[in-house]
């Protein structure tokens, strides 16, 4: 049987909807002010009925009460006469489900009931189900066993109930997404969108319409408005990848959005409000990048209120043999074992790439593996230039090189990230500086070239 509580300070009106309630099959906790159905909501009632203007403790009090207080909240029905109507409309605002205008009809005050009981029945099984799928659901996706990686997580839990903008940083390849994402599900937005968005790989142009939105016709082949991304993450988390190559004029605008949340689309007619919670990631030092002046300190210090630090994974060896057995279950090396020779060397490397350099490797070694075990032997033979595990490389023939000066490989290895950074960099010494030669050498876009030159510094380190 549905428990109402009716709070009215007549007593004829009070009587009269009791009985009404009581006729139609529901249980009826009469109250005569604010403070005796406070009271009453231990009883936790199914519906709350209050009248607007009481002596004492009136109706929106008890309204912003009854929200606080119970949990869940029934919803709230408020009575009102025409001089209240405004109030009523504002208790709405407030979560009141509805407002009734006295004198009402008997069918019109069981209807409103019935209503408000249905939408409280789904709100009750909406909460069962979140926390149910809350139980299920993995705490994180970051697996560990390092001392450093322990006080990471230890940080992050501690920084995730909150809504506080987190700055993760660490080096290229150390899992910065991951953590952004573990962030998220250990939040109460766990179940609201997370959106990732690489500042680094939008094109200059198309940065401000793509972060904030643009209307219909706001530019040349703007043929629909679209919301944006920080309107995509309504109510969850937003990563903003790579913050430190955020466009310089559009720093102010992120500044703008993160004091008065609210998003100005392009060519919109009015500001729109927002609501996520902000992460940001950068294998950079925004200090360094503030003292520069490539980045804007009053945007640094909006986004520095919590920063975590990533360690890199040469510092926590103890992680390489579980991440590798992780790795090699994900990509479908189920019954595959390791021996043990093979994790030991694993554990001792450098791993310049981190994370994304274990897991590329381990992957090499699943495909082309000739047996059930990943051996030591097979490293060397399929990675022969990862550190620590092959003997010196011998200079590569003019043939290998194809052209462009590379040298010999160094003795100690050399991982993709640094390749990829030395190949950049001498192919635009021999294109003498030329950018969009250089971009042509390489068979790249000009803008993907000049996303690489500011990851490695080398627009600034080849002026």
């Amino acid at each position: 049987m549905p428990r109402v509580l009716v709070i009215d300070d007549d007593s004829n009106l009070r009587e009269v909807v009791g009985f009404m309630l009581t006729e139609a099959g529901h249980e009826v906790l009469p109250a005569a002010d604010g403070e005796a159905g406070l009271a009453l909501l231990e009883r936790e009632p199914d519906l709350v009925v209050c009248d607007i203007r009481m002596p004492g403790l009136g109706g929106m009090e008890v309204l912003r009460r009854v929200r606080e207080e119970a949990a869940p909240a029934p919803p709230v029905i408020m009575l009102t006469a025409h001089g209240t109507v405004e109030q009523a409309v504002q208790a709405m605002r407030q979560g009141a489900f509805t407002y009734l205008l006295k004198p009402f009809a008997r069918d019109e005050l069981l209807l409103s009931v019935e209503q408000a009981l249905h939408a409280g029945r789904l709100e009750r099984d909406n909460d069962a189900l979140r926390r149910l799928l809350r139980r299920r659901q993995p705490e994180c996706g970051i697996l560990h066993r390092s001392p450093a990686m322990a006080r990471f997580m230890r940080d992050l839990r501690q920084a995730a109930p909150s809504d506080a903008t987190v700055l993760l940083q660490g080096e290229s390849g150390t899992g910065k997404e991951l953590a952004a994402r573990a962030l998220h599900d250990l939040s109460a937005r766990w179940d609201q969108p997370f959106v990732a968005v690489n500042c680094g790989a939008i094109p200059g142009d198309l940065v401000e319409s793509e972060l904030f939105g643009h209307a219909r016709g706001a530019f040349t082949g703007a043929a629909e408005a679209r919301p944006g991304r920080l309107r995509a993450a309504e109510g969850g988390t937003l990563l903003l990848d790579e913050i430190s190559e955020l466009p310089p004029a559009l720093q102010p605008k992120l500044l703008r959005v993160l004091e008065t949340r609210l998003v100005d689309p392009v060519g919109g007619p009015a500001p729109v409000a927002v609501d996520f919670r902000l992460v940001c990631a950068t294998n950079r030092d925004l200090a360094q990048e503030v003292a520069a002046g490539r980045f804007r300190e009053d945007l640094w210090y909006r986004l520095n209120v919590v920063p975590l630090v990533l360690p890199p994974l040469r510092e926590r060896p103890q992680d390489v043999p579980l991440l590798w057995e992780h790795f090699t279950l994900l990509h479908g090396g189920s019954g595959i074992a390791s021996e043990p020779e093979l994790l030991e060397a694993l554990a001792r490397l450098p791993w310049r790439g981190n994370v994304r350099e274990l897991r590329n490797l381990n992957q090499r070694l699943v495909l082309m593996r000739g047996g059930d075990t990943l051996t030591l032997a097979a490293l060397r033979e399929l990675a022969p230039h990862a550190g620590g595990v092959a003997p010196a490389a011998s200079a590569p023939d003019d043939d290998e090189r194809d052209g462009l000066p590379l040298g010999p490989l160094p003795p100690d290895g050399l991982s993709l990230v640094a390749l990829e950074k030395e190949v950049i960099r001498r192919a635009l010494v021999l294109c003498g500086g030329n950018r969009s030669r250089t971009a042509a050498y390489l068979g790249i876009p000009r803008h993907v070239l000049l996303y690489r030159l500011a990851k490695y510094e080398l627009d600034r380190a080849e002026r």
